[in-house]
Protein backbone atom coordinates (compact mmCIF):
# COMPACT_ATOMS: atom_id res chain seq x y z
CA UNK A 1 0.00 0.00 0.00
CA UNK A 2 1.04 3.46 -0.68
CA UNK A 3 1.83 6.38 2.08
CA UNK A 4 -1.20 8.12 2.30
CA UNK A 5 -1.46 11.47 0.73
CA UNK A 6 -5.27 12.08 1.27
CA UNK A 7 -7.91 11.42 4.17
CA UNK A 8 -11.12 11.35 3.12
CA UNK A 9 -13.32 12.13 6.49
CA UNK A 10 -16.74 11.48 5.78
CA UNK A 11 -18.47 13.40 8.86
CA UNK A 12 -21.58 11.51 10.39
CA UNK A 13 -22.44 10.11 14.00
CA UNK A 14 -21.26 7.08 15.74
CA UNK A 15 -23.80 4.43 16.38
CA UNK A 16 -26.80 2.34 15.05
CA UNK A 17 -29.77 4.39 15.70
CA UNK A 18 -27.95 7.45 13.25
CA UNK A 19 -27.16 5.00 10.54
CA UNK A 20 -29.54 6.20 8.13
CA UNK A 21 -29.85 9.80 8.69
CA UNK A 22 -29.40 13.08 7.19
CA UNK A 23 -26.78 13.93 9.03
CA UNK A 24 -24.57 11.09 8.30
CA UNK A 25 -24.33 11.54 4.86
CA UNK A 26 -20.62 11.34 4.90
CA UNK A 27 -20.33 8.08 6.69
CA UNK A 28 -22.42 6.88 3.76
CA UNK A 29 -20.27 8.43 1.24
CA UNK A 30 -16.92 6.73 2.51
CA UNK A 31 -18.83 3.71 3.03
CA UNK A 32 -19.92 3.75 -0.97
CA UNK A 33 -15.88 4.95 -1.86
CA UNK A 34 -14.87 1.42 0.62
CA UNK A 35 -17.06 -1.10 -1.06
CA UNK A 36 -15.54 -0.02 -4.83
CA UNK A 37 -12.32 -1.97 -2.99
CA UNK A 38 -14.43 -4.53 -2.40
CA UNK A 39 -13.08 -6.62 0.67
CA UNK A 40 -11.81 -3.40 3.19
CA UNK A 41 -11.77 -3.83 6.46
CA UNK A 42 -12.80 -0.92 9.33
CA UNK A 43 -10.14 -0.55 12.09
CA UNK A 44 -10.07 2.15 14.71
CA UNK A 45 -7.25 4.11 14.53
CA UNK A 46 -7.20 8.14 15.72
CA UNK A 47 -10.83 8.67 17.17
CA UNK A 48 -12.09 6.73 13.69
CA UNK A 49 -13.13 3.79 11.97
CA UNK A 50 -10.48 4.18 9.44
CA UNK A 51 -10.27 1.99 5.53
CA UNK A 52 -6.56 1.97 3.70
CA UNK A 53 -7.58 2.24 0.29
CA UNK A 54 -5.23 2.38 -3.18
CA UNK A 55 -6.72 4.74 -5.53
CA UNK A 56 -4.62 5.30 -9.07
CA UNK A 57 -1.47 4.95 -7.49
CA UNK A 58 -2.54 7.03 -3.76
CA UNK A 59 -2.82 5.80 -0.51
CA UNK A 60 -6.33 6.79 0.40
CA UNK A 61 -7.17 6.70 3.94
CA UNK A 62 -11.11 6.79 4.15
CA UNK A 63 -12.39 7.73 7.71
CA UNK A 64 -15.49 7.74 10.01
CA UNK A 65 -15.00 9.81 13.22
CA UNK A 66 -16.29 8.05 16.10
CA UNK A 67 -17.03 11.42 18.01
CA UNK A 68 -20.38 12.91 17.99
CA UNK A 69 -20.37 15.53 14.48
CA UNK A 70 -19.62 18.69 16.40
CA UNK A 71 -16.21 16.67 17.53
CA UNK A 72 -14.75 15.70 14.53
CA UNK A 73 -12.08 17.97 14.39
CA UNK A 74 -10.35 15.95 17.18
CA UNK A 75 -10.03 12.80 15.09
CA UNK A 76 -9.11 15.17 11.60
CA UNK A 77 -6.45 16.09 13.69
CA UNK A 78 -4.95 12.83 15.13
CA UNK A 79 -5.44 11.77 11.96
CA UNK A 80 -3.51 13.91 9.64
CA UNK A 81 -0.81 13.89 12.43
CA UNK A 82 -0.58 10.15 12.24
CA UNK A 83 -0.22 9.99 8.94
CA UNK A 84 2.14 12.84 8.06
CA UNK A 85 -0.44 15.18 6.20
CA UNK A 86 -1.25 18.97 6.14
CA UNK A 87 -4.65 20.77 5.27
CA UNK A 88 -4.21 20.27 1.88
CA UNK A 89 -4.45 16.45 2.14
CA UNK A 90 -8.18 16.36 3.49
CA UNK A 91 -11.26 15.88 2.34
CA UNK A 92 -14.16 16.26 4.42
CA UNK A 93 -17.68 14.85 3.04
CA UNK A 94 -20.76 16.23 5.06
CA UNK A 95 -24.57 17.03 4.40
CA UNK A 96 -25.74 20.52 3.91
CA UNK A 97 -28.75 21.65 5.09
CA UNK A 98 -29.28 24.79 3.20
CA UNK A 99 -28.41 22.91 -0.15
CA UNK A 100 -31.55 21.16 -1.95
CA UNK A 101 -31.53 17.40 -1.47
CA UNK A 102 -29.78 15.93 -3.97
CA UNK A 103 -27.37 18.39 -5.17
CA UNK A 104 -23.46 18.41 -4.63
CA UNK A 105 -21.20 21.03 -4.23
CA UNK A 106 -17.04 20.99 -4.03
CA UNK A 107 -15.69 23.87 -2.58
CA UNK A 108 -11.40 24.02 -1.89
CA UNK A 109 -11.92 26.59 0.95
CA UNK A 110 -14.84 28.48 2.63
CA UNK A 111 -16.49 28.94 5.96
CA UNK A 112 -18.32 26.09 8.09
CA UNK A 113 -21.68 27.70 6.98
CA UNK A 114 -23.31 27.04 10.00
CA UNK A 115 -22.49 22.77 9.95
CA UNK A 116 -20.79 22.34 13.63
CA UNK A 117 -18.56 19.16 12.60
CA UNK A 118 -17.00 21.36 9.71
CA UNK A 119 -16.11 23.85 12.18
CA UNK A 120 -14.59 21.56 14.31
CA UNK A 121 -12.57 20.17 11.43
CA UNK A 122 -11.49 23.37 10.16
CA UNK A 123 -10.79 24.80 13.78
CA UNK A 124 -8.58 21.82 14.37
CA UNK A 125 -6.76 22.39 11.01
CA UNK A 126 -6.33 25.40 11.71
CA UNK A 127 -7.29 27.07 8.25
CA UNK A 128 -10.40 27.46 6.02
CA UNK A 129 -8.05 25.99 2.89
CA UNK A 130 -9.90 22.57 3.39
CA UNK A 131 -11.53 20.90 0.31
CA UNK A 132 -15.36 19.60 1.03
CA UNK A 133 -18.23 18.15 -0.47
CA UNK A 134 -21.37 19.13 0.58
CA UNK A 135 -24.18 16.31 0.14
CA UNK A 136 -27.65 19.16 -0.23
CA UNK A 137 -30.18 17.46 2.15
CA UNK A 138 -32.86 20.42 2.16
CA UNK A 139 -36.24 20.29 1.74
CA UNK A 140 -38.47 23.08 0.51
CA UNK A 141 -40.81 22.65 4.37
CA UNK A 142 -37.68 22.35 7.14
CA UNK A 143 -38.97 22.42 10.49
CA UNK A 144 -37.99 25.14 12.86
CA UNK A 145 -36.19 22.97 15.39
CA UNK A 146 -33.66 22.14 12.01
CA UNK A 147 -31.70 19.70 14.54
CA UNK A 148 -34.84 17.20 14.75
CA UNK A 149 -34.98 16.91 11.23
CA UNK A 150 -31.14 16.76 10.62
CA UNK A 151 -31.16 13.51 12.83
CA UNK A 152 -33.83 12.18 11.04
CA UNK A 153 -34.24 8.77 8.84
CA UNK A 154 -34.39 9.46 5.01
CA UNK A 155 -37.90 8.77 3.78
CA UNK A 156 -38.15 5.58 2.97
CA UNK A 157 -39.74 6.75 -0.96
CA UNK A 158 -36.34 8.87 -1.42
CA UNK A 159 -34.18 5.90 -1.04
CA UNK A 160 -33.44 5.31 -4.62
CA UNK A 161 -32.68 9.02 -5.12
CA UNK A 162 -30.10 9.03 -1.53
CA UNK A 163 -28.13 6.12 -3.46
CA UNK A 164 -27.70 8.09 -6.63
CA UNK A 165 -26.50 11.07 -4.18
CA UNK A 166 -24.34 9.13 -2.66
CA UNK A 167 -22.54 7.28 -5.41
CA UNK A 168 -22.44 11.27 -6.97
CA UNK A 169 -20.49 12.13 -4.19
CA UNK A 170 -18.37 9.17 -4.10
CA UNK A 171 -17.28 9.53 -7.77
CA UNK A 172 -17.11 13.15 -6.63
CA UNK A 173 -14.45 12.35 -4.89
CA UNK A 174 -12.87 10.04 -6.87
CA UNK A 175 -12.29 12.83 -9.60
CA UNK A 176 -11.24 15.20 -6.67
CA UNK A 177 -8.41 12.40 -5.96
CA UNK A 178 -7.75 11.58 -9.50
CA UNK A 179 -7.59 14.56 -11.36
CA UNK A 180 -8.15 17.83 -8.29
CA UNK A 181 -10.42 20.26 -7.33
CA UNK A 182 -10.99 22.34 -9.79
CA UNK A 183 -11.70 19.91 -12.28
CA UNK A 184 -14.26 17.84 -9.78
CA UNK A 185 -15.81 21.21 -10.02
CA UNK A 186 -16.27 21.70 -13.23
CA UNK A 187 -17.70 18.39 -13.11
CA UNK A 188 -19.76 18.49 -10.31
CA UNK A 189 -21.08 21.52 -8.88
CA UNK A 190 -24.40 22.53 -10.69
Amino acid sequence: MAAATNIVLGLGNPGPEYRNTRHNAGFMVTEALAADFGAVSWRPECLSLVAEVELEGKGVVLAKPQAFMNRSGAAARALMDRHGLGPEGLIVVLDDLNLPFGKIRIRPRGSAGGHHGLESVLEAAATAEVVRVRLGIGEDTIPEDWREFVLEEFPRAARADVEAQVARARDAVKAILAAGVERAMAQYNG
